[in-house]
């Protein structure tokens, strides 16, 4: 789930908190379903007693979403693995971790903690219901809340990757094999068995029955299909890329223009060679970079009045490669800053604004003309 399209609300132990547009749909949806079965349930409450119960039984649902994506998170941490953010969205949520677990008792361990996390709040919530009857507001709302972590865990524990059983999956198969692509492609497969079992109960039932709500496990298998699917495109591309590092596939050719042309006389330059991207310098010394969407971002009736050095990316602000950086992690780098190229270069410190020598670009297209001349040869034979 990409931050980009969500709503940042806050931040946890250091870590962002986004809502995607998406979690408004179930959020209302829950709070109707909430307000229709409290009013059924307990007609002696005012409508008001019932709608406002709906509400915070719903705040409270997505507060327990919320607790178990942190666990996950927290447990990643601790093995110092960063974690982006965490992003609520229809089917749930999402806590968005950079690397993968490098050993299975990690993966094991960070994916396990969600379910126990929901298995306590459901302890905690039908505790609640020791003190308080049903027929109190607080009774009503624990009791629900109760079950809705339990059936979250259990849900969660299903072996179908990416839920968290999946990964659980995973970790064993990895664990037993000593190979994290075997036990992913083994993960993914489960997936997909389970995907197309929710899809195939969800419609089937829903058809003979016209029970129109059992669409609803039918929808979350076709979440879980797409899942399965693009983990498993993950692992190929992670293969075609093993090995292959930034001096690779660089272009050693570095286009340059001066930083006082003006961006008239820039646009005239691209379209002569086709190179969208070029390094400003002034004495033989780079002042920062210049590409099409910058020059795209100015009107065009201005192009004459303005110099590349007005809309250039700084020095301070351009992203380095280094020669011997694994392709793979390169193009996640270009992805998440979303970014078509990097200049390569030799110093031993990206932050360094003296001393940086340059050796090449790279860029998204070289990455994926190699993945494409891979994926047509196939994998290397090696030498007998």
């Amino acid at each position: 789930m990409n931050p980009g399209s969500s709503l940042r609300i806050g931040r946890i132990l250091g870590i962002p908190i986004y809502i995607h547009a998406s979690w408004v749909i179930i959020f209302v949806l829950i709070t109707m379903s909430l307000g229709a079965q409290f009013s059924a349930q307990h007609p002696q409450w005012t409508p008001v007693e019932h709608w406002s119960i709906g509400v915070l039984t719903s705040l409270l649902f997505f507060a327990s979403i919320l607790f178990h994506e942190l666990s996950h998170s927290l447990v990643a941490r601790a093995y110092k693995i960063r974690v982006d953010s965490i992003t609520l969205f229809v089917f749930g949520g999402v806590a968005r971790i950079t690397n993968e677990a490098s050993k299975p008792i990690q993966e094991f361990n960070i994916a396990i903690a969600g379910p126990i996390a929901s298995l306590l709040l459901g302890g905690l919530f039908y505790a609640l219901t020791l003190f308080f009857p049903y027929g109190t507001m607080v009774g009503a709302l624990a009791l629900w809340l109760a079950g809705i972590n339990v059936t979250l865990a259990v849900f969660n524990l299903l072996p179908g990757f990416p839920l968290d059983g999946g990964r659980v999956f995973r970790a064993i198969v990895w664990g037993v094999t000593k190979d994290f692509t075997r036990a992913t492609k083994a993960a993914g497969a489960s997936g997909k068995l389970v995907a197309y079992g929710m899809i195939i109960f969800g419609a089937g039932y829903a058809i003979t029955t016209r029970e129109w709500g059992a669409l609803w496990y039918a929808f979350i298998g076709w979440f879980l299909l797409s899942a399965a699917q693009e983990s498993v495109a993950q692992i190929a591309v992670r293969e075609t890329l093993s090995g292959l590092r930034a001096t690779d596939v660089m272009s050693q050719e570095v286009p340059t223009v001066p930083r006082d042309i003006s961006l008239e006389d820039y646009s005239h330059e691209v379209l002569r060679t086709g190179r969208r991207c070029h390094l400003v310098v002034t004495n033989d010394r780079m002042v920062g970079m210049m590409n099409v969407p910058m020059l795209n971002s100015v009107p065009r009736e201005e192009w004459a009045h303005n110099s590349v050095q007005a809309v250039m990316i700084p020095r301070d602000k351009i992203l380095w490669a280094k020669p011997d950086e694994p392709l793979l992690g390169l193009l996640e780098r270009l992805l998440a800053a979303d970014i078509n190229q990097m200049p390569v270069v030799s110093s031993n410190d990206d932050n360094e604004n003296t001393g940086a020598h340059i050796i090449g670009m790279i860029t998204r297209d070289s990455i994926l003309r190699v993945m494409r001349t891979r994926a047509e040869v196939g994998p290397l034979v090696p030498n007998k």
